[in-house]
């Protein structure tokens, strides 16, 4: 067998071993942040309308999470987004709405196609919590119960106010669709 002794130095060896351990640490982080980014993304700019914004969310978000864990996990990148809205927008306070006027406003959307700009600039009018509450719901899909545990709220005003979300969005689309009607 061969004698390294003479040739390599025992500083050498824990060197490279220091090394491979960070570049391990260093991709680990990367696929950390590669399956998230999309999703802090796209809810950060719904939430501000604004990609210069949005970016500074997402960084926000994975400095807080890798600060919190070496490797976080979605719960972790989740409550550090929600830490940077948190500063940004008034979650959680209230943005009661008389649902009673609300629903009385009837929008008959039923078979009518909805242009995506519409949707857009419709969400861009809730308010902050119920805009957070729709997209964490209806757009990416979180339970009613992991939402309540993200936001501290009880899962009955995250109801009440996915249900405003939902009635305001309706309105302001067939507003919306109304105007573009008009203008023909």
């Amino acid at each position: 067998m061969f004698d390294l002794k003479g040739i390599v130095h025992d500083n050498a060896i824990k060197v490279v071993a220091s090394r491979r351990l960070e570049d391990q640490a260093s991709d680990v982080q990367r696929d950390v942040y590669d399956s998230h980014r999309h999703r802090v993304f796209a809810l950060a700019f719904y939430m501000t309308g604004n990609e210069l914004e949005a970016e500074n969310i997402l960084a926000g978000t994975f400095i807080t999470a890798f600060r919190t864990e070496h490797v976080p996990q979605a719960v972790h990148v989740d409550s550090a987004l929600i830490g940077e809205l948190r500063q940004r927008f008034p979650l959680g306070a209230s943005d009661a709405v008389d649902l009673k006027a609300v629903v009385g406003t009837q929008a008959d959307l039923a078979g009518k196609n909805v242009r995506r700009t519409d949707l857009e600039e419709a969400i861009q009018t809730l308010p902050a919590t119920e805009r957070l509450l729709f997209l964490l719901r209806d757009v990416e899909g979180y339970s009613l119960t992991a939402i309540a545990q993200l936001l501290d709220m009880p899962e009955s005003q995250v109801q009440r106010g996915l249900f405003s979300a939902r009635i305001r969005l309706r309105g302001a689309l067939a507003t919306a669709q109304a105007d573009r009607q008009q203008a023909a």
